[in-house]
């Protein structure tokens, strides 16, 4: 995506990123994180804001900083460059509440050709079926993985 972006930085495992918002509210650290599932390949996406006293990312915090569409676009281009590291990786993707899951939602259907030159994304169904996603379809979690993957 060519909007703008912060810049970001990963530990040596490119596991954890970390980066700061900047807004009326003043810098807030954000921080992405993979985490390896039970499934082989399958990483779980987490993202929050940095609870510097707890050393741990809380994904409940509302920043309201004002740059909600720089920080996404943050986030797919940690997703990315995550992806140059694990190409066979899938992420898996949810809000923590049903709003940031819409929000989520929102921010694939409003990028989704770019997102679908270089990868293939499904939505989870309420009903527990994965399915290939569809704007205007509301999903409960998403799956990205790099084209060619999906054997």
């Amino acid at each position: 995506m060519n909007l703008p972006r912060y810049l970001y930085a990963s530990e040596e495992t490119f596991s954890v990123y970390e980066f700061t918002s900047i807004g009326p509210k003043g810098p807030i650290k954000k921080i992405v994180q993979f985490d390896q599932t039970s499934t082989e390949n399958v990483f779980n996406l987490a993202f929050g804001d940095a609870d510097d006293a707890k050393l741990v990312l809380n994904d409940l915090s509302i920043s309201n900083n004002g740059d909600s569409i720089k920080v996404l676009v943050t986030v797919a281009s940690i997703v990315n460059s995550f992806m140059v590291k694990h190409p066979n990786a899938w992420i898996f993707a949810t809000g923590s509440t049903a709003a940031r899951t819409r929000l989520y939602r929102m921010g694939i259907a409003n990028n989704l050709e770019e997102i679908t030159e270089d990868y293939v994304v499904f939505g989870l169904l309420e009903n527990g079926i994965w399915t290939e996603f569809v704007r205007g379809k509301d999903y409960n979690a998403f799956l990205f993985t790099k084209k060619g993957n999906q054997s």
